[in-house]
């Protein structure tokens, strides 16, 4: 969490280089250097993921305190199998809004690639792999579509995916057959939203992630002082990975817990299977956004297109590739909520999906605005929604009555977002 907190914007190159101790500062000094370059951030509008964090946390204790239930290891789960889905979609949707650009039609998307699936699998007898192939491939056909009409064409992308969000309402009726609900009965597929991880793998898993995380800032922080800059403080990284260990451990220790209510019928214990694929998910969305040059890419035409494309960037395929990335992930959803389903519908991926990826996009700290935000953010801000929706649900409210505190939070986010995006040209 400590890591989520983390600000966007570049650390000023003019801080000195070496290690806290090679300089003659105690780490005590450069926590406190790195607190107030943080405090200065924040005051010029740079909050990253600050609003998103601070609102989970009220959430959750005004929640546990109102229903006691809510912090139940059984609520727990749920919460992260029924976010799944939206979270996937809204993960592609970062790489979209890093552009400034939209997708209406990542919801529905998701629908056609889910009804891909279950038609293969159940009335043509696939294997589970190669109907798992041909939807993934489907929402890449969508995404290359798209992003070809936006990129090449010329059409702006808000018209585009509004004509895909009401054309892929057809063609997921016409896929089954003008309202035939599909079952899907493969154990592999139901597997990823309905089983569990042994409870043994479970702390292997967030071993692993402790590891890789401490991993992947000792080189941050060895390239940075590679080109010249100031690394990050060995205590400060220790923070940050005590921070996964705890927090993490206190995860995965109540999700060993039992969870069934009958033991005789069947054990529920573990981390849900889901869990770690939304982890390979973030992993390989941040190494893409954050170490590559196509990621680079990706936030310099959000920043300025022109200025990118003086600068030899090929905007066009940029945009494509972006939303080629967004229908990929959103088929990913659509897996996933066939799964936790165990069947498609007319209704998959329509109704609230596509305002619960966008909310947990925006909410969690990406900008409507292009050129700011991260694939965490997505998963922050379905925690937030996820929580909104699960909280309400425990202490009896509408449907009606969730949308609209939902479309509230989401109205607040991108208002604080345009705010500190004018802070940030002030400063």
């Amino acid at each position: 969490m400590t890591a989520a907190l983390a600000p966007q914007k570049p650390e000023r190159p003019n801080r000195p280089t070496g290690s806290d101790a090679a300089q003659g500062r105690s780490p005590a000094s450069g926590l406190a250097d790195l607190g107030r370059n943080y405090l200065e951030q924040v005051r010029a509008g740079e909050l990253g993921a600050l609003p998103a964090v601070a609102g989970l946390v009220v959430l959750c204790a005004f929640f546990a305190v109102l229903r006691p239930v809510f912090l139940s290891n059984l609520n727990f789960a749920n919460l992260l199998t029924q976010s799944a889905g939206s979270i996937a979609i809204a993960m592609g949707l970062v790489f979209v809004l890093l552009l400034g650009e939209i997708d209406l039609s990542a919801g529905y998307a998701s629908g056609v690639c889910a009804a891909v699936l279950a038609i293969l699998l159940t009335n043509h007898g696939w294997p589970w792999y190669a109907a798992v192939a041909a939807a993934m491939l489907t929402g890449a056909a969508i995404g290359l579509l798209i992003g070809t009409l936006v990129a090449k064409v010329g059409i702006p992308s808000f018209v585009v995916t509004l004509a895909a969000f009401l054309g892929f309402q057809g063609v997921v009726l016409m896929l089954l057959k003008e309202g035939t609900n599909v079952s899907v009965k493969d154990p592999t597929i139901l597997a990823i939203a309905n089983n569990n991880l042994s409870p043994v793998l479970g702390w292997v898993l967030l071993a692993g992630c402790a590891a890789g995380y401490a991993a992947l800032q000792l080189r941050r922080s060895r390239d940075r002082r590679g080109r010249g800059l100031a690394g990050t403080p060995m205590t400060l990284m220790a923070i940050r990975t005590g921070a996964v260990v705890v927090l993490g451990g206190a995860a995965v220790y109540l999700l060993n817990q039992e969870r069934s209510r009958n033991v005789i019928v069947g054990s529920l214990k573990g981390v849900p299977i889901v869990v770690p694929v939304i982890g390979v998910l973030l992993l390989l969305g941040t190494l893409t956004l954050q170490r590559t040059g196509f990621g680079l890419h990706i936030y310099a035409v959000g920043g300025s297109a022109e200025a990118a494309r003086r600068a030899g960037i090929n905007v066009a395929f940029i945009r494509t590739a972006a939303f080629v990335i967004c229908s990929c992930l959103a088929a990913v959803g659509g897996i996933i909520a066939a799964s936790r389903g165990n069947s498609v519908d007319p209704n998959t991926g329509g109704s609230n999906v596509l305002l619960l990826a966008v909310g947990s996009a925006v909410i969690g700290g990406t900008s409507l605005f292009g050129g700011r935000g991260r694939v965490v953010d997505a998963v922050l801000g379905g925690l937030v929604v996820a929580v909104i929706q699960n909280g309400m649900g425990l202490m009896g409210y509408s449907s009606g009555v969730k949308y609209a505190v939902t479309g509230s939070v989401l109205l607040v986010a991108a208002g604080v977002d345009a705010m500190s995006r004018r802070r940030s040209a002030r400063r």
